[in-house]
């Protein structure tokens, strides 16, 4: 298992959760709700300041995809969000599946005993906490980094290379 913090992210329309590891990679927990900004400069800014104040090694975004493995609408939004969280950060980004990993936060809170409304502001939290949680597990099991590494599109070269 490798060594250090990781953040957890659950990228949604108008919330994104944030979770974070211990140092051994054992344990996730919740960090904060961090409102979406459209322009992707606040919320980007927001996730560059917790990677930085954690001195995280890694951040892990959901992947949603449908039960089937199909993408969704969301997937295109994920895979989006995780290239500009690339660009912006001194640490690897990787994409791992997060099926039913809100509906598994719905049910946590709600075992727990909280109202519907009340639950609202921290479930993006919880399915990022699920998220990251799923990212270690399988890490530990594996003996491997979870999911893939994002690698976002380059920008072109002004000058194509000559051809011989």
């Amino acid at each position: 298992m490798r060594h250090g913090v990781r953040v957890g992210v659950d990228v949604g329309t108008a919330r994104i959760g944030v979770a974070r590891s211990d140092a051994h990679g054992m344990l996730a927990t919740p960090v904060e709700t961090v409102n979406r900004d459209s322009a992707g400069v606040v919320d980007i800014a927001r996730i560059r300041g917790i990677v930085a104040e954690l001195e995280a090694v890694e951040v892990i975004v959901g992947l949603p995809l449908a039960l089937s493995g199909r993408t969704t609408a969301s997937t295109g939004d994920a895979v989006g969000f995780a290239e500009a969280l690339e660009r912006a950060l001194p640490v690897p980004v990787r994409l791992v599946d997060e099926r039913l990993s809100t509906v598994a936060a719905q049910t946590v809170l709600r075992a727990s005993g909280r109202k519907a409304k009340t639950h609202r502001p921290v479930i993006d939290q919880v399915a990022a906490t699920i998220i990251l949680q799923h990212a270690l597990d399988t890490e530990r099991a594996s003996g491997r980094p979870p999911g893939t590494l994002v690698d976002p599109p380059r920008e072109p070269t002004a000058d194509p290379p000559e051809r011989p």
